[in-house]
This record gives C-alpha cells, sequence and structure tokens, in this order.
C-alpha cells in the first residue's frame, strides 16, 4: 500500500506540473480550483484581456503537449474543454482549502460537458469560443452535439493546433468591410511608397489606440500595390513572446524558407539554404540555423564567438539578407509592434539603422498595446 501510494502521489505531482506554467504565468490564466482529476481555470478573470480566448485555446494545446510527454510508469492523458460567454464571480464561498469563488453562468457548465465530449489528447471548444480565435486554429467541426443540461445541441469544435495564418489581423477579421475615411492616410503611404522605388529609404509610423484601422490601412496599402513589382516582409511581435528579442524575425524567416510541422532538421536547413542562397557569407547560416533553434551539424558548425559579437553577427546577416532582397527589387517592410515589446523593437531599431544607401525600402510600422502573431513573406 504504501508503495501504491507513493506511485499515485508522484503520478499526481507529474500531472499537476503542466497546469502551472501554461496557465498562472505565461498565457494570464487563473487556476480557480482543483475538482478531483479535474481543474477549472478562467481566462478573462481577475484580468481581462482581448485575446483571452485564444490565451485559453493556446494555453490547452501546451497542456496537452506537455503532459503528452511526462515520464511515468502509466501512460497520462488529458481532455480539455473551453468555453466563452458572460459569468458572475461572487464572495469567496467555503474555508480553508475548500474556499473559493461562487461563479453563476452556463459557461463553466458548458466547458466540463465538451470536456467530456474530447478525446483523450484533445482539446473541444464551443462555439462561442471558435468565433473568437477565428482562422488562428486549425479547427474540426463536431457538428452540434446533445450535451446534459443544455435544451438545444450545442455545436462544438476540435482544435487541432496552430493554423500558422499571417497575423491576428487577417485571422480575426473578414475584410469585407470597406475602409472609410482613411483617404489622405492612404495617399501618404503611398507617396512614401514611391519615394522608396525611386531609392530613398522612407520609415513611416502608425500609431494610435486600438481598432482604429493601424493594420486595416497598412493591409489597404499591401493590396493597393500588389500588382507592382515589390517584395514584402512582415515582422509581427507576440505578447507570449516578450522574450526573444529576434521572435518577430524567427517567425518571418522560418515562414519565408516554407517550414513545416513535418519538416526534419535536414530538411529544414535545405530549405534556409535555398532561401539565404548566394548573399550569405562565411557564418551567416551557422548564425542563422542557432537563431532559428536548428542544430546545424557539421554542415553548418556553431561559431565560436562572445555572446555579444554572436549577437552583432547576427544582425548584420539578417540585415545582408534585406540588402540581397533590395537589390533585386524594392522591399516593404511591415513590423507590427507591440508597445510592451521593449527588446524586439529595439532590435528592430537596430537593424533599421543599419541598412544600406542601396536599400530600396519602405518601413510601416503600425503600433498599439495589441500586438499579432508573425507573418511570412520575403521569399527570394
Amino acid at each position: 500500500m504504501p508503495r501504491c501510494g507513493h506511485s499515485l502521489r508522484s503520478a499526481a505531482t507529474a500531472y499537476d506540473a503542466p497546469f502551472r506554467h501554461p496557465f498562472d504565468g505565461y498565457f494570464g490564466g487563473f487556476v480557480a480550483k482543483y475538482m478531483g482529476d479535474g481543474v477549472l481555470i478562467y481566462f478573462g478573470y481577475p484580468e481581462a484581456h482581448e485575446d483571452d480566448a485564444e490565451r485559453a485555446a493556446r494555453a490547452g494545446l501546451a497542456v496537452i503537449d506537455a503532459v503528452g510527454r511526462l515520464a511515468t510508469q502509466e501512460p497520462l492523458n488529458v481532455r480539455i474543454g473551453i468555453a466563452s460567454g458572460l459569468v458572475i464571480v461572487g464572495d469567496l464561498i467555503g474555508a480553508g482549502a475548500a474556499q473559493e469563488r461562487g461563479v453563476v453562468g452556463e459557461t463553466p457548465n458548458l466547458s466540463a460537458r465538451l470536456q467530456t465530449l474530447a478525446r483523450p489528447g484533445t482539446l473541444v471548444v464551443a462555439d462561442s469560443t471558435r468565433r473568437q480565435i477565428g482562422t488562428l486554429f486549425e479547427i474540426e467541426d463536431l457538428g452540434p452535439q446533445p450535451l446534459a443540461g443544455f435544451a438545444e445541441p450545442q455545436r462544438a469544435w476540435r482544435v487541432v493546433g496552430e493554423s500558422g495564418v499571417v497575423s491576428r489581423f487577417e485571422a480575426l477579421r473578414s475584410g469585407t468591410t470597406p475602409l472609410v475615411g482613411r483617404d489622405e492616410e492612404l495617399d501618404l503611404l503611398t507617396r512614401r511608397w514611391q519615394q522608396a522605388k525611386s531609392g530613398d529609404r522612407r520609415l513611416v509610423l502608425v500609431s494610435g489606440e486600438p481598432g482604429i484601422g493601424k493594420s486595416r490601412l497598412t493591409a489597404v496599402l499591401s493590396a493597393h500595390i500588389e500588382a507592382e513589382s515589390h517584395t514584402r516582409i512582415r515582422y509581427f511581435c507576440s505578447p507570449h513572446d516578450q522574450d526573444s528579442a529576434l521572435y518577430p524575425f524567427i517567425g518571418q524567416l522560418e515562414r519565408a524558407a516554407g517550414f513545416t510541422r513535418d519538416d526534419t532538421a535536414a530538411i529544414k536547413l535545405d530549405k534556409l539554404e535555398r532561401l539565404l542562397g548566394d548573399g550569405a557569407e562565411p557564418g551567416d547560416l551557422s548564425l542563422i540555423a542557432e537563431m532559428l533553434s536548428l542544430s546545424g551539424g557539421e554542415r553548418f558548425p556553431p561559431l565560436d564567438l562572445s555572446p555579444q559579437r554572436k549577437k552583432e553577427r547576427t544582425l548584420a546577416a539578417l540585415l545582408r539578407q534585406l540588402q540581397a532582397l533590395a537589390r533585386r527589387q524594392p522591399v516593404l517592410m511591415i513590423s507590427r509592434i507591440c508597445i510592451g515589446s521593449i527588446r524586439p523593437r529595439a532590435s528592430c531599431s537596430t537593424l533599421r539603422s543599419r541598412r544600406s544607401q542601396a536599400c530600396r525600402c519602405c518601413w510601416s510600422q503600425p503600433t498599439g498595446p495589441t500586438s499579432n502573431r508573425p507573418g511570412s513573406e520575403g521569399r527570394r
């Protein structure tokens, strides 16, 4: 019996660990209650974010991945259900370890029913959540499901994984609404683009409160010059990756190279080599591969450099890639900056300040308190 109890305690401890980091810290969830082998987590309480549904879905996928990698005597699985809606959070009830805040609303009940519907190792979301996450994730329609406690069948969706869509702006908006009242701003951006095409570097900062159309304006500019010969590169910061200063460049390079989820390290190196081409200097591929967390092996061994020197050489390698693109044709660079992402913004500014006079670039920076996931262009 003591041995059995110890094994059960070890399994419970191992099972509990994956829930701590994704929910309490990284994605901002609030672990409200442990119920036997289940956990109730709130997103949007006690602090609300505009992307709480997205945070919940990403956290759920992270937990499924973490639990699947646990080394235990018996395989462990997790099933997750997510629902979005209005709830009333009341006063504390109970005492001691059983103390919790009372929650009134059908949303917790719906999430619990969806959790029972999910197969082991899967995440199921309500239709209310699916509408909020747009096309940020690959999803499978499970159709209307009869659930206990609900008079009508509830439509459910299984979240397969991240979709790799270019930006949160494109994923969450249909783009069918016409742009109104921005003729002057669009005309200014178009003039700056024409000046950049003639060889003059141009930087445009689009700043304002969320929802006024900053990202939409740059999207309309991209559509306006779509027929012209140019290369478009987009960089997006992420509120979940602020500790990675070069995260926007990592995302852009991965998509420009055409990395897929099933690619091996060798295939990714081949794609990266084709992307950088003849413009890369000796050592550039080793530095870029290390930045992308790829093992270069004997082909591109890591360089023996100090951290400061490695940073300088990496930025120089990124700059050479940009210069090679700009020598071929004009480059439109759009960087979606998160105000809180101080380090990524500093890296972007460092790279921009080093651009050669030969670069025909127009750099547009829509800034605001929110941020987008990274986009992908810039193939050579």
